[in-house]
């Protein structure tokens, strides 16, 4: 089942995507569940489904704007130099654990929605990544039971500002300046995708393939991923794990390949979709 957040000229809601049709689930369950959030902590997909068949959709796909999957997060988590070729062309080393930064909601938007370059910085990179949405909240989940807690997975685009990146050894501003991250287009619900599936994250720019690899590169997998990450903070429905790009980004090319106003920065994963968003400068 894929799970998308959107807006209309009635507001925001969230539903069902199917045959490029939309069902909106705020409407169809009564406003029981007011966002993707809501639901997915009542673990109400059964209700989901059962609430979108063999009926027709609320809205054409193409007539409804994309949000982020999840809008309003609590908590979003990025894991940085987790591929071994990413690793090595940023002249780093493999840590024993998981390099972890964060995201605000702010800095995203939804499948074809502008990623803005900011007037302050000229070096606008993309990350291809695989996102992880939490079902079941817990602290100190078990790395064997770590699939237990995903409700699905989405793509993303971690969208940085390298200069801004390095400004000093904490990350935080060169990722998290607004609207320059893309989370979407949905989320591919986990009974879809097996716990250890190996998917494939190809990014591309303007058409050119950029980067490409699969889960099995991962330096930390997914379910160690969540079992740390679980150790020092509960986790929460709804909260996102973005889990690392591989080689291939654009301050590492000779010469660099940095997005500019123009460009269309796509990041596809076998088993989800493809996010697709735009490049403009900030107003």
């Amino acid at each position: 089942m894929k799970l998308a957040s959107f807006s209309t000229h009635l507001g925001s809601s969230f539903g069902i995507v199917r045959d490029e049709a939309v069902f909106d689930l705020v409407k169809r369950l009564g406003g029981r569940y007011p966002d993707l959030k809501a639901l997915i902590a009542a673990d109400a997909f059964g209700e989901a489904a059962q609430a979108a068949d063999s009926t027709q959709g609320d809205y054409p796909l193409s007539e409804v704007t994309l949000l982020p999957v999840i809008p309003n997060p609590e908590q979003i988590f990025c894991v940085g130099l987790n591929y071994a070729d990413h690793v090595k062309e940023t002249n780093r080393e493999t840590t024993e654990h998981a390099v972890i930064f964060m995201r605000v909601p702010a800095s995203q938007v939804g499948h074809g929605q502008p990623m803005l370059r900011p007037p302050e910085s000229q070096k606008f990179d993309y990350e291809g990544e695989i996102a992880v949405i939490i079902g079941r909240g817990g602290r100190r989940i078990a790395e064997a039971e770590a699939w237990n807690h995903i409700a699905g997975y989405a793509c993303y685009n971690d969208g940085s500002m390298r200069d801004w990146q390095l400004h000093t050894g904490q990350w935080g501003p060169g990722k998290n300046f607004y609207r320059t991250g893309a989370f979407g287009p949905w989320m591919v619900t986990s009974d879809e995708i097996e716990p250890n599936a190996v998917m494939t994250l190809v990014t591309r720019l303007n058409g050119q393939e950029v980067q490409r690899a699969t889960t099995q590169m991962l330096i930390h997998g997914i379910a160690k991923q969540i079992a740390y990450l679980s150790t020092f903070t509960p986790l929460s429905p709804g909260d996102v794990i973005v889990t690392g790009t591989p080689g291939g980004v654009g301050a590492k090319r000779n010469p660099p390949l940095f997005m500019k106003a123009g460009d269309v920065s796509e990041v596809e994963v076998d088993r989800i979709g493809v996010l697709s968003n735009p490049i403009a400068d900030e107003a």
